[in-house]
């Protein structure tokens, strides 16, 4: 007995291969043959699901709202610092694809800049999720009047280790970055009267 696969098993196969790629290769460098060729799937059957490139672009990035939203959900729970160490420990959780690759999501919205691609603001819109949820996290520790801008200081200091950890390839320097920011972050709570 053959196994149909239904057309959102389908489409949920292509743009799991397209993230992949857009990921490892880049969005550009990425072709419908590279994406088609690793799902095995004939290109009439692709071209079903998605018509143009930016189509898949799209589901993509949605894709990872969805996928980074579901994880900032499972990080609740505890205290507002332990909740901010979970997303610094990424770093490490995902360290040796962001020491090959980088940041998935640093990586795409610096190449559709770049290209000035119509989906840059959408992309953005991933960074915007950590930055929102990291401010309500600094709010909750009691740092209300600057819980923005400690939040762009995680995403800045994040975004750099993984962009040093793809240039040298070196471990240790991510260990001892999520240690110094953890280190940081402790010293964040107010004091107290």
């Amino acid at each position: 007995m053959e196994f149909q696969m239904s057309a959102a098993d389908t489409r949920g196969q292509i743009v799991e291969a397209a993230d992949r790629l857009f990921y490892e290769r880049g969005f550009e460098a990425t072709s419908f043959g590279d994406i088609s060729s690793v799902t095995g799937l004939s290109r009439g059957n692709f071209y079903y699901h998605f018509k143009t490139k930016d189509e898949i672009l799209e589901a993509v990035i949605e894709r990872r709202l969805v996928d980074r939203s579901a994880m900032i959900r499972a990080w609740e729970g505890g205290q507002p610092a332990d909740r901010i160490s979970r997303f610094i420990e990424i770093l490490l959780v995902n360290q040796t694809k962001i020491m090959a690759y980088g940041c998935p999501i640093g990586t795409l919205c610096v190449e559709l800049s770049r290209l000035g691609h119509a989906a840059a603001p959408a992309s953005v819109g991933l960074f915007g999720l950590f930055r929102d949820w990291l401010r309500r996290q600094f709010e909750a520790l009691g740092r209300s009047e600057d819980a923005d801008a400690l939040a762009m200081h995680v995403l800045m200091r994040s975004q750099g280790v993984a962009t040093l950890a793809a240039t040298f390839k070196d471990e240790d320097f991510v260990r001892r970055e999520v240690d110094d920011l953890k280190t940081w972050l402790a010293a964040q709570a107010p004091v107290a009267p």
